[in-house]
């Protein structure tokens, strides 16, 4: 009979974390105690060998504190079981156990309601938000899927020193968790077409909002969360999540800007479930908003929306709507107003561009636009902007036998298009 091979989940965590040995690691969980505050407590190697054992205990409230600190895993992911038999977690600990994030291969933390022991030097909170930051600027040119498991292990590491942090630097750190939980579901909504990812990626972001009782964060969270039953054609859910993130808005110096997204989203959400006439209202009143502006200052992190943005929205709408000159004026003006740094959006604007000529009969010129597209994503790729493309050939059915269609299928369906569609 073969040899049980164990726990073999907290061994590779060791490993990993780099106790190259079972002692090393009892010596740092005694080590590392008193500096979560934990007095008294002393691990040997026997303890080691029994929790990498086939059936290994829970470990003690203190163990399983230090323990996790140590390695940054959950205790199911190092291959415990709870005594109590669901998968609650240990009061004071960082890491929750459900659900699974996606691609990392790692847990979603979950965002700790209070503090224990503070640890953590008043400087922790600005040191986490300055790598907020960074992976905010890098959304823009890195790869959805390479940047992904950096910003949600960012996110982990910064649920793991909240209850070590002491205001006011634990609420500048919860703000900056919320603002990377939000970032990760963006990427999953938009970036990786996981809808179902994002839901419970952009509930963690509501969480630390709270923990930061950052009003403004709060609203932005719950508008990013109306657009996924307003894409499902879900109206119902998608207006009562906008209500709220309205009235999140009105509890904190919103600024014009912020308002003016605010109508931006719910006009995607109509425009989605079938109403672009009801979405065209709400981007007049965004644009008026924009046009009276505010004595608020916009948040730093609201960097996806502009006035251009807003006309973006505006050209999309009016394409549903059948207004195809207005379409087209609408969005050539935004293709010549796109700062460089906008490339993702330049392939869904190129993407309706394409639908606008598709509708009005024009096949050689929309799939002009769509091959340019094509082009923009072969260096930064942007699911929405693919899913502009795919709907666009749909639309192109008449005209398959045209040289223009197929040279359009060539491009679509060559190797390195159908692989990075795939892979990504």
């Amino acid at each position: 009979m073969s040899r049980p091979a164990g726990n073999t989940r907290l061994k590779a965590a060791r490993l990993a974390a780099g106790y190259n040995s079972q002692q090393a690691l009892a010596d740092a969980i005694t080590k590392a105690a008193p500096t979560l505050g934990i007095r008294g407590l002393a691990v040997g190697v026997r303890q080691i060998r029994r929790w990498e054992s086939a059936t290994p205990p829970w470990p003690q409230p203190d163990v399983h504190r230090v323990l996790t600190h140590l390695l940054g895993q959950s205790m199911e992911d190092l291959g415990f079981t709870p005594p109590w038999g669901s998968t609650r977690p240990q009061p004071g600990t960082a890491i929750d156990n459900t659900p699974r994030a996606p691609l990392s291969g790692a847990r979603l933390a979950t965002v700790p309601a209070q503090g224990g022991a503070t640890t953590q030097p008043a400087t922790v909170g600005r040191d986490f938000e300055a790598v907020t930051r960074s992976h905010r600027h890098l959304y823009w040119s890195v790869a959805p899927a390479v940047l992904h498991p950096a910003a949600l292990e960012h996110a982990r590491l910064g649920c793991a020193l909240l209850p070590e942090t002491a205001n006011p630097a634990r609420q500048t750190l919860a703000a900056a968790l919320a603002e990377s939980y939000l970032l990760v579901g963006r990427i999953e909504f938009f970036d990786l077409r996981q809808s179902e990812q994002a839901s419970e990626t952009l509930l963690r972001a509501l969480q630390a909002a709270a923990e930061a009782d950052d009003p403004l964060l709060g609203a932005a969270v719950l508008a990013h969360m109306a657009f996924i039953p307003g894409w499902a054609d879900d109206r119902e859910a998608a207006v009562e999540r906008m209500l709220a993130a309205r009235t999140y808005a009105r509890r904190g110096p919103a600024s014009a800007d912020l308002w003016a997204w605010l109508d931006a989203v719910e006009a995607e959400c109509e425009t989605r479930c079938g109403d672009p006439h009801a979405a065209l209202r709400l981007i007049r009143h965004a644009e008026d908003t924009l046009s009276t502006g505010s004595e608020h200052a916009t948040p730093e992190w609201l960097d996806w929306f502009s006035p251009v943005r807003l006309a973006a929205f505006k050209g999309n709408t009016q394409l549903k709507a059948g207004h195809l000159p207005q379409a087209r004026q609408t969005l050539q003006e935004v293709l010549d107003d796109l700062p460089p740094e906008s490339d993702k959006q330049r392939t869904v604007v190129l993407g309706d561009l394409a639908a606008v000529e598709a509708a009005d009969g024009r096949p050689e010129e929309a799939c002009r636009y769509a091959i340019q597209a094509l082009d923009q994503l072969a260096i930064t790729w942007y699911a929405m902007g693919m899913d502009r493309i795919r709907e666009v050939r749909r639309t192109l059915a008449p005209w398959q036998n045209e040289r223009c269609v197929r040279d359009l299928d060539d491009r679509l369906y060559d190797w390195g298009t159908t692989v990075s569609a795939l892979q990504r």
